[in-house]
């Protein structure tokens, strides 16, 4: 590891990974550090990714794909269901991920590429001139070394501490960090091309717990439910317990991985003078279905590109970074995660009763013309009930 680069990108998952290899690519010098001992470990992530996305950055390849889906389900309180095959569901069917394996290849792509890489390797301040962000000061293996940078992409994840020395509040609202906990089951009984995903007060308060396919007859089992309806008793691994005991009596966990995800609005701003944020750093996961590989992708190649045209340019300021910001928010990604926030706002406050409406109806559509306005309408002409709060959600998203 040098002491000077173009780019010092901390954190080493597949925003930190793709930000490297993109700013390789475009000939400038970087240098990867990730705090922990190896690549990719330990995963704590669902692992799921819609197919489409994925291949705008990586060609998909057996050696990381665990499960190919083709259908989701979503389970109501009461039971019922209804199945979105792979034309209508988006990003919710895709492949299910091995993250170690994934996270690994994606640093090998940027170390192909020319990025230098240093694992076991902390960031524990930001180097500050001026108020200008100028590299960091990294303790590897219990050396301390000032690693110097024209630019500093943050991408050490939801609980990035980098940003927030470098004077940028990075404070997740309680109810809006999702309190996640996650079982890879064995030896069950799933539809290994199925994701399912149940709703209901009583399963997932404010949240929903997911069963995504890692084989034949393993999956990643797991819940996310929000911080104000966790305490003693009712944690998300209290939820997923009672779930599996019920649903997976003779299941196996062969790991087992908590933390949190936040399900809030992105940072006010992403960037600062020398400064970029990319991926759950920069709070860009998706508030609805918490999903954010993609997400950190994105941002980590939009980042490299525009610091390569700022260093071209000799000018690394907040007002120049700052396309990489209005870029990011106007992109498909960022007004998704716009119109998802309010109706993730919207479905957190849905009594079981509504959740049962919904299922129920959106079974009954025809999944040719299956989109989140077909389905509002649809649920207000069939739950007169539900009139005003379903138009209300209607026009907040027009």
């Amino acid at each position: 590891m040098r002491r000077q680069y173009d780019v010092l990108v901390v954190g080493g998952g597949p925003g930190g990974a793709i930000a490297a290899r993109t700013a390789a690519r475009k000939g400038l010098s970087v240098c990867l550090v990730e705090k922990r001992p190896a690549i990719g470990v330990p995963v704590r992530c669902a692992e799921g990714i819609g197919k489409d996305i994925l291949t705008e950055f990586v060609e998909p390849d057996e050696r990381w794909i665990a499960a190919d889906i083709e259908r989701a389900r979503i389970v109501a309180p009461d039971g019922s269901s209804m199945t979105l095959e792979a034309g209508m569901a988006g990003n919710e069917v895709g492949y299910i991920l091995d993250r170690k394996v994934f996270d690994r290849e994606l640093v090998w792509q940027a170390a192909e590429a020319g990025a230098d890489v240093s694992v076991k390797t902390r960031a524990t301040s930001p180097i500050l001139e001026g108020g200008r962000v100028q590299g960091a000061v990294v303790e590897r293996c219990g050396q301390v070394e000032r690693v110097r940078a024209d630019v500093v992409i943050a991408a050490d994840g939801v609980e990035s501490k980098f940003s927030r020395w470098c004077g940028i509040d990075t404070t997740v609202p309680l109810r809006e960090l999702m309190s996640c906990a996650q079982y890879l089951l064995t030896d069950i009984e799933i539809d290994p091309r199925a994701t399912v995903f149940y709703l209901g007060n009583e399963v997932a308060p404010e949240g929903y717990l997911w069963v995504f396919p890692k084989g034949e007859r393993s999956a990643n089992v797991g819940i996310g439910i929000t911080g104000r309806k966790s305490g003693s008793g009712h944690r998300a691994k209290d939820y997923l317990d009672r779930f599996v005991r019920r649903q997976f009596p003779g299941g196996k966990a062969i790991e087992c991985i908590v933390g949190g995800v936040p399900v809030s609005k992105p940072l006010p701003s992403t960037v600062g003078d020398g400064l970029m944020i990319v991926g759950d750093a920069a709070r860009v996961v998706d508030p609805l279905t918490g999903g954010g590989i993609y997400n950190a992708m994105f941002t980590g190649d939009l980042a490299a590109t525009v610091a390569a045209e700022c260093i071209g340019a000799g000018d690394c300021s907040r007002e120049r970074l700052m396309a990489y910001d209005t870029a990011w928010r106007t992109s498909r990604m960022g007004k998704a995660i716009e119109r998802n926030y309010k109706i993730k706002e919207y479905f957190i406050t849905l009594s079981d009763e509504k959740l049962n409406a919904l299922v129920h109806t959106g079974a009954s559509i025809d999944l040719a013309e299956f989109s989140t306005f077909t389905l509002i309408r649809e649920l207000i002409k069939r739950n007169p009930k539900l009139l005003l709060e379903l138009k209300a959600l209607r026009d907040a998203l027009s």
